[in-house]
């Protein structure tokens, strides 16, 4: 992670990327240029990656090896057949494949598998009192990196995260679930992806993800 924040510091310093200011400021694209620049430097020919297809909708076009040109982009239009299970992972130089082991996995599935193997995870996954704001429906917590307008008042919620991400654009959900159970009980019940509910830089457009995969985006 300091390897991470580091190279997107050197990429601000160096003018290749300019953080947003502002209310309406997310840090999330920064990740791109840092993202290509570790896989030209290192010269990588495929890159492991968590996500779903049921996340969001650009991602369930996504294949498990899913191909990006010299350029690191990714065109949904000219992606592989993959039949019965059979990848095709021949490249050019330059090229990578983005790697998605979990594709056909849901969020339900991921968390009755760390119920069956009784795994650890971060308690910012379960329900505990956070002091937030609410902006174009979602829940974003209090912090000095997002500017925070004179018509969204703070106060304190029970909430959880179902997905961790850059703080700037990643909501809470409104939540009381404190154990594995509890979170598998109230998954099955909601009809809300979650990105859908918390991710704010989604919304920016019909097309916002699919527009910064496109850029290089992971």
């Amino acid at each position: 992670m300091k390897l991470i924040v580091a190279s997107v510091q050197e990429s601000i310093d160096a003018g290749r990327v300019a953080e947003e200011t502002g209310r309406w400021a997310s840090r999330n694209r920064l990740q791109t240029t840092t993202l290509l620049d570790a896989i030209a430097g290192h010269q990588f020919d495929a890159v492991f990656g968590g996500a779903r297809r049921d996340e969001e909708k650009a991602r369930a076009k996504e294949r498990v090896f899913s191909f990006r040109d010299e350029f690191g982009q990714w065109d949904p239009k000219n992606q592989r057949p993959e039949l019965w299970g059979i990848y095709n992972t021949r490249i050019h130089r330059g090229e990578h494949i983005r790697v998605f082991p979990l594709s056909n996995w849901t969020e339900l599935d991921v968390w009755e598998y760390i119920s069956r193997e009784n795994l650890e995870i971060p308690s910012i996954y379960y329900a505990h009192s956070r002091s937030v704001f609410e902006r174009e429906g979602i829940l974003l917590a209090d912090s000095p990196y997002i500017t925070r307008g004179e018509d969204e008042p703070l106060y304190d919620a029970k909430v959880r995260y179902r997905t961790v991400g850059d703080m700037t654009c990643t909501g809470a959900v409104e939540s009381t679930a404190a154990t594995i159970a509890e979170v598998i009980a109230e998954i099955a019940a909601t009809r809300i992806t979650e990105r859908g509910q918390t991710r704010a830089d989604d919304r920016t457009s019909e097309a916002a993800m699919e527009d910064r995969k496109r850029e290089g985006y992971f």
